[in-house]
């Protein structure tokens, strides 16, 4: 068997694996198998912006606490004086990349959703503009219909 045969039997043997959910079968060709709605992403969002307002303060209350600690310590002679001032600075590293993520993740939520609803708007107005309906009918495509448009 040829590489690109063998290599296409895989494909479609992966794709099909991926397309069924508890052994059910794969979905109708052309139908969809992926949706996310605005209100998940929002749920997202929400929850991304929350965590990221709790860990501000939430992640950072022993920094100070821990800096005095760490410094008592390392000039008192202890060793964990400066290892707790490490631990502390790591800690703050940490928080700090976690705060990136869940701002970064909330942006990019806010970001899809309006750029979603751009293209939903643009698309709105091409199908309005393709054909011209007559008075008193109303020229929009219904959500059933689209799909037969792009094929």
């Amino acid at each position: 068997m040829a590489f690109d045969d063998e290599w296409a039997a895989e494909k479609a043997a992966v794709t099909m694996r991926l397309n069924q959910v508890d052994g059910g079968s794969a979905p109708a060709k052309g139908s969809a198998d992926y949706v996310v709605e605005d209100d998940d992403l929002g749920e997202i969002g929400h929850v991304a912006f929350g965590l990221f307002n709790g860990l501000e303060t939430g992640g950072k209350h022993a920094v100070a606490g821990s800096e005095t600690a760490g410094t008592s310590l390392k000039g008192d002679g202890f060793d964990c004086g400066a290892a707790l001032s490490e631990v502390n600075e790591t800690w703050e590293r940490q928080v700090k990349t976690l705060l990136q993520a869940c701002a970064h993740i909330s942006n990019h939520l806010d970001y899809t959703k309006k750029s979603a609803k751009a293209d939903d708007d643009w698309i709105h107005a091409q199908l309005l503009s393709a054909a011209p309906a007559p008075p008193g009918v109303n020229p929009t495509v219904p959500a059933s219909k689209i799909n037969d448009l792009f094929r």
